[in-house]
């Protein structure tokens, strides 16, 4: 909205033609838009396979014992090539969308402009690319581990890659070591995933008979609200989305909901007090402060109880439930929880935090204000810090011994 007015105008555009919409036809993974009030919820929506494994490795004369990944990428720097030494030994890599000009190693497969991705995927063991719907869909549904690089500017990423993590099937890949070929070890952290979608897969199907149901008059709304109601709803939605926190405005109820999925708060000064009691409450049991205090900020003790889960993971990690955040898996094995943790918190977004040191000395980091991020760090000696694979990879490609991963300079 603070884009100027020829932008705002084609966001208003946009939300009077939702308003005139029926409903929303929604599909898993979703990202939240609350301006709808009347959502159908739709299975994954997958392209069907035409071949099985069996018939497209025979076609392409690859053995079953091969280890095969598709790459399905694009948007790579001019230039950059693909070498032999990026796979693993007995690895295949084939590649989709290649120039008829590009020569590729013999352990990389140039695949037919019109190959058919699907038959493709539900033939290989692993996929590298970047997420999209279609990709991801599919990955789930034939059970593909996804080896996968973030994109810049994607909106839907992250939700899509929530929804990869939760049924275990994604292992997200630094871009520097795409470009720099230390593949080695994200393939092989694929192989010991379990995709675990069990889900359906005909969202196609489904939508396309409740469109047909809508066509012939079939009527899937709770209530029927007019065009200018939904505007309305759409409105509010963007004001709340902008109001100053701690300050109450006069929201439909429905809009709870959506609160929910965004992490909104209510801005009510009793509703966050009984939160902050309730989480003090429970503190105690969980970690013991030994310098400094947490100040009634409900974010900090948030923080600290989610590192208390991660304690608890390490512990016993059968009782933590089948789909774990991928993000917790990886923190709390990085930890060695009989030692100190320090924890830091600064206003702002997390990418504030690179350029912290600007700020050296100055009160706004003293501030108790509600948005802000935490970063906690432990003091380990080089030899005893526990790296993940990829990192462990890069210093022994380099011939280097234990060095520091993280160096924090002080300058007064």
């Amino acid at each position: 909205m603070a884009a100027g007015n020829h932008h705002r105008s084609i966001v208003w555009q946009i939300a009077e033609d939702y308003s005139h919409c029926e409903f929303l036809i929604r599909l898993p993974g979703y990202c939240p838009m609350p301006a709808f009030r009347d959502i159908i919820d739709v299975p994954l929506v997958v392209r069907r396979l035409h071949k099985s494994r069996k018939e497209v490795r025979k076609e392409l004369g690859i053995g079953e014992d091969m280890k095969v990944v598709i790459l399905n990428f694009g948007g790579q720097p001019a230039g950059w090539k693909l070498k032999a030494e990026y796979l693993p030994t007995g690895w295949l890599c084939l590649v989709c969308g290649a120039s008829e000009s590009e020569k590729l190693p013999p352990n990389f497969l140039k695949l037919a402009k019109d190959a058919y991705t699907p038959d493709l995927m539900a033939a290989s063991d692993c996929m590298l690319g970047k997420i999209g719907y279609g990709t991801v869909s599919e990955a789930l549904a034939y059970k593909l581990p996804f080896v996968f690089v973030r994109r810049d500017y994607f909106n839907e990423e992250p939700f899509l890659r929530n929804m990869l993590e939760y049924y275990q099937g994604g292992v997200e890949m630094i871009r520097r070591d795409l470009l720099t070929g230390h593949w080695r070890p994200y393939l092989e952290r694929a192989m010991t995933l379990n995709p675990c979608y069990e889900g359906g897969i005909n969202g196609g199907e489904v939508a396309a008979r409740i469109l047909q149901d809508t066509a012939y008059g079939k009527n899937y709304t709770l209530d029927k609200l007019s065009g200018p109601r939904r505007l309305r709803d759409a409105i509010v939605l963007g004001y709340q989305l902008q109001r100053v926190p701690g300050r109450d405005l006069c929201i439909p109820d429905w809009y709870a909901n959506a609160e929910s999925e965004l992490g909104l708060r209510t801005g009510s000064p009793t509703a966050v007090t009984a939160e902050n009691n309730s989480l003090a409450d429970s503190f105690s049991q969980d970690f013991e402060i030994l310098h400094g205090d947490f100040l009634g900020l409900s974010d900090t003790l948030s923080f600290l109880k989610s590192l208390a889960g991660l304690d608890a993971l390490v512990d016993s990690p059968t009782k933590t439930g089948k789909h774990t955040i991928r993000e917790q898996k990886a923190a709390a094995g990085l930890f060695n929880w009989e030692e100190d943790i320090f924890v830091a918190r600064a206003p702002g977004r997390l990418d504030v935090m690179g350029g912290i040191a600007d700020y050296s000395g100055s009160l706004v980091l003293q501030m108790p204000i509600r948005e802000a991020c935490h970063v906690a760090v432990q003091k380990i000696h080089p030899s005893k810090q526990r790296l993940w694979k990829h990192a462990l990879a890069r210093q022994q490609d380099k011939g280097q011994g234990p060095t520091p991963v993280l160096q924090i300079i002080l300058q007064k």
